[in-house]
């Protein structure tokens, strides 16, 4: 059985679009809560293979839920 004591908190700020990405998935496959879900997709995302090293200079505003082209959200 998993440890679940969860003494680290993570704070990250998303856009509305982002958000609605995340709350779309989590309702879809019916996570009990949006931490559940977060935690879920960071799980298959380390899991992930195919993905290239963040070059030297990229910024946290390069990496997003969803492509920019399709995010409306405030910035």
């Amino acid at each position: 059985m998993p440890d679940l004591t969860r003494e680290q908190r993570l704070q990250i700020m998303l856009t509305e679009s982002e958000l609605s990405a995340i709350d779309d998935w989590r309702f879809a496959r019916r996570m009990p809560t949006r931490a559940a879900a977060v935690r879920e997709l960071l799980k298959r995302g380390l899991a992930a293979e195919g993905f290239d090293s963040a070059l030297q200079g990229e910024l946290s505003k390069d990496f997003g839920v969803i492509p920019p082209q399709a995010d409306s959200g405030g910035q």
